[in-house]
């Protein structure tokens, strides 16, 4: 249905992971997944790398395949299909692998992102503290600087993918300066999993099971300065670059998990009868389902709109792809209560899928970015692009019926230069 979107490497790719999550993925797998009995998908995660699918957009040296924004979120959107956690351990490779890609060394590529794209290690991001998450220039990890190495003390939590981690993609404070300006205090670095790294499972969480998603702490690590990723207090660029993978992935999947949730709610609406006729035939339930289509289009199209943002390097790509993570997240937060509403008392119980898919969906809302978020960021951005394009267009507050400036009135010190004029 979205081939006039795609070109021809992304229909071939989607079509390659539509039959890979169509045929190879046993349902039992996730199943066992949901009931915490996998910590971790290991074999998922091989399973993807032996397709040849993490990392697409990377070089193909260190075993990407070098494709665009496009393609990636084309592979993603099915992906969805599987349930948030098996989709995040498909695209943290991505996150990851952006930074490496953008600021890690040769040797971090060899040592990091060549083997995790071939699956043999499994990376997280370890962004979020106990004090807060949005707060992520008040991180109180630190690193103390000893000269050929640092030190790094702290704790992390929420981390996705930390029961399977070999190594972890962390912000840490590295400028200890009291005063030090917000924008200068964090550094990125690579914390291989060992003496010192304490990982625990122990979050009993609503939906999104079995993607391993635990507390970290560091006591005293030791990490090489080589780990270092970017410059020395250079966080903020880090991750002001980070932010379009990690939330053009936290969208793309969600395209296909709402879409999954509306199917089997759409196959119970055609069979299932009431009064002699297929429940469908309802305008109640007709309309709850042209509803969830609709949101279900205009997410694939604000998704592959930043998908094409991302690629061609838009200046507003921020602001793009913040508001892609709010509005697609909410449109499937609604759309699997639909498929829920629809299907009714047994949409409530484990005999179908759907309970699950609202479970996973109304974490999509909050990590990434709350959507809170998202608003402050998307209204401060726009703020910017209309002070620089003040000008460009016509000036449509002039084509009111009385425009009198002297009734425009926005502070004390308008109202009184216009009764000076008028005296």
């Amino acid at each position: 249905m979205d081939d006039f979107m795609l070109d021809e490497t992304a229909r071939m790719i989607r079509d390659k992971v539509r039959e890979f999550v169509k045929n190879d993925v046993d349902p039992e797998y996730l199943r066992r997944m949901d009931r915490d009995e996998i910590r971790y998908p290991r074999e998922l995660y091989e399973a993807y790398a032996r397709h040849q699918l993490l990392g697409l957009r990377f070089p193909k040296e260190y075993g990407g395949r070098e494709m665009n924004w496009v393609a990636e979120c084309a592979a993603m959107e099915e992906i969805g299909y599987l349930g948030t956690a098996a989709g995040c351990s498909f695209v943290m490779p991505s996150i990851v692998g952006e930074a490496l890609t953008k600021f890690g060394t040769e040797e971090q590529k060899r040592k990091y992102l060549r083997p995790m794209l071939q699956g043999k290690l499994v990376a997280a991001e370890a962004l979020t503290e106990p004090r807060g998450g949005s707060d992520f220039f008040g991180a109180s990890s630190r690193a103390k600087d000893m000269g050929d190495h640092f030190v790094v003390s702290g704790m992390k939590r929420f981390i996705v993918g930390a029961e399977g981690a070999d190594f972890f993609f962390a912000y840490v404070r590295t400028n200890l300066e009291e005063n030090a300006p917000v924008q200068a205090r964090i550094s990125a670095m690579l914390i291989d999993r060992g003496p010192g790294v304490e990982v625990k499972y122990l979050y009993g969480l609503m939906g999104t099971r079995g993607g391993g998603t635990g507390r970290v702490v560091f006591r005293d690590v030791k990490v090489p300065k080589a780990n270092l990723v970017g410059p020395l207090h250079g966080g903020a660029l880090v991750f002001n670059t980070m932010m379009i993978p990690e939330r053009l992935t936290s969208a793309a999947p969600c395209a296909g998990g709402m879409k999954a949730a509306l199917d089997v709610a759409m196959n119970y609406a055609d069979r299932r009868k009431a009064f002699g006729r297929p429940i469908r035939k309802f305008q109640a339930v007709s309309f709850m389902i042209a509803r969830a289509q609709t949101l279900i289009d205009a997410s694939r199209a604000t998704v592959y709109q930043a998908a094409r943002a991302a690629d061609a390097g838009a200046p507003n790509l921020r602001r793009i792809v913040s508001e892609t993570k709010k509005f697609v997240t909410e449109a499937a937060w609604e759309v699997v209560n639909v498929a829920m509403q629809v299907t009714g008392g047994i949409g409530y119980t484990d005999v179908y899928p759907i309970e699950r898919a609202v479970r996973d969906m109304r974490l999509a809302q909050i990590w990434t970015g709350t959507n809170e978020i998202m608003s402050a960021m998307i209204q401060h951005d726009l703020y910017e692009e209309f002070r620089t394009e003040r000008g460009r267009y016509r000036d449509f507050e002039k084509d009111a019926m009385h425009d009198d400036a002297s009734e425009k009135i926005f502070d004390d010190d308008d109202m009184w230069k216009v009764y000076e004029v008028e005296a």
